[in-house]
């Protein structure tokens, strides 16, 4: 399996960036980037818990947690160690 960066950089050029050139930096903002809005969130978080089996509290629905490649990546690892999962 890809690593979590990797697995939603291409998740996120596949289905919101399609047919253009772009990239999108680790530290990068999806919101202040425009790579995504409040709809392309809830759907981002929906490949989130399929792709690597963890549930996104509402609580969590924070930018901190979900709003680049890397807050992602920590917050998965998280997520992932308080179930005991690596």
């Amino acid at each position: 399996m890809k690593d979590v960066k990797s697995a939603v950089r291409e998740y996120l050029l596949d289905n919101f960036l399609m047919g253009s050139n772009a990239s999108i930096a680790d530290d990068a903002s999806f919101i202040k980037g425009h790579v995504l809005d409040s709809s392309g969130i809830m759907e981002l978080i929906m490949f989130i818990e399929e792709a690597f089996g963890i549930k996104v509290e509402d609580v969590e629905l924070i930018p901190a947690n979900l709003d680049s490649l890397n807050n992602i990546d920590v917050f998965v690892a998280r997520k992932r160690a308080a179930r005991g999962v690596a």
